[in-house]
């Protein structure tokens, strides 16, 4: 059987991914599905500029469509550092490998709209980095950017500003947590994985990752913010039956005569007439 052509792949990817164009779109964000079309187009121009990534796509058109899904679910871009699309070989087969990248994380946290800022970076050999928990908010790092060069990698830290001015919880990374985070990775020993071709991008995406279990992430944030919106809309909704008043507790004996009458403002008294149940005014003692 002969090999497709370069050309009979790119029809095929795109007849594929055509096939699915609903789905995709439906799954992408409310906010992002009326791009699904732009959206789509950049997973496609991905899949055509990487002649390996293309090949896998035309193989194992099914792990295509599963890496575009996580990434519509998620509204990352497809084939950029949010969202990388790699080509691996798995069992002599070629197959599309789908991978949340650091800048995916952090977009994940801004759109929860919890967070102001968020900061994540690598501590290099050559660099300066202080960091005591319990004394410090945050790191002192300090880069001597006029150096040749900052060394091999040493730690990668990530931690948020919140809307609040709070500062989040610092994650810290060392090479130990990145080994088992390498490990773990699907194809991370791939010539074409971003673990190969950037591990700086994958140290700050596992710092990145880490802090997310600290901060609110977009699903679960925005789920919490529609509920409390519910529960006020259903508290005040026109036409409930109102709801009997919780009983105010009656204070001691003791307590009702030592209080004020008035203890927000004691000065301020209010006068009036006493009025019978005729309505005939009445004299007030002296």
């Amino acid at each position: 059987m002969n090999r497709p052509n370069r050309t009979e792949m790119v029809r095929y990817v795109q007849d594929t991914i055509k096939a699915y164009k609903g789905e995709l779109i439906a799954t992408l964000p409310s906010h992002l599905q009326e791009k699904g079309v732009g959206w789509l187009s950049s997973a496609l121009a991905a899949v055509r500029h990487n002649d390996s990534l293309l090949e896998a796509a035309a193989q194992s058109p099914d792990t295509l469509i599963k890496a575009l899904s996580e990434a519509a679910h998620k509204g990352l871009m497809p084939g950029t550092p949010e969202y990388y699309l790699t080509p691996r070989k798995n069992k002599g087969r070629a197959e599309v490998l789908g991978i949340t990248g650091y800048q995916g994380e952090v977009e994940l946290m801004y759109r929860a709209g919890a967070v102001s800022s968020v900061i994540v970076e690598t501590v290099h050999a050559n660099d300066k980095f202080d960091y005591v928990p319990g004394r410090d908010t945050k790191p002192i790092h300090e880069i001597d950017w006029m150096a040749p060069e900052r060394g091999e990698l040493r730690l990668a830290y990530a931690y948020a500003i919140m809307k609040d001015g709070a500062v989040s919880k610092v994650v810290i990374v060392n090479q130990d947590r990145i080994r088992r985070a390498k490990e773990s990775s699907q194809g991370s020993d791939s010539k074409f994985s971003p673990w190969v071709n950037d591990p700086v991008a994958m140290w700050m995406k596992t710092a990145a990752r880490d802090l997310a279990k600290w901060v609110p992430t977009s699903a679960e944030y925005v789920r919490e913010q529609l509920r409390a919106v519910r529960d006020v809309a259903a508290e005040t909704a026109p036409g409930d039956t109102p709801t009997t008043p919780r009983p105010v507790p009656v204070p001691a004996p003791e307590q009702a005569q030592d209080a004020e009458p008035f203890p927000n403002d004691p000065d301020e008294y209010v006068e009036g007439e006493l009025v019978d149940e005729n309505g005939v005014i009445q004299e007030q003692g002296a």
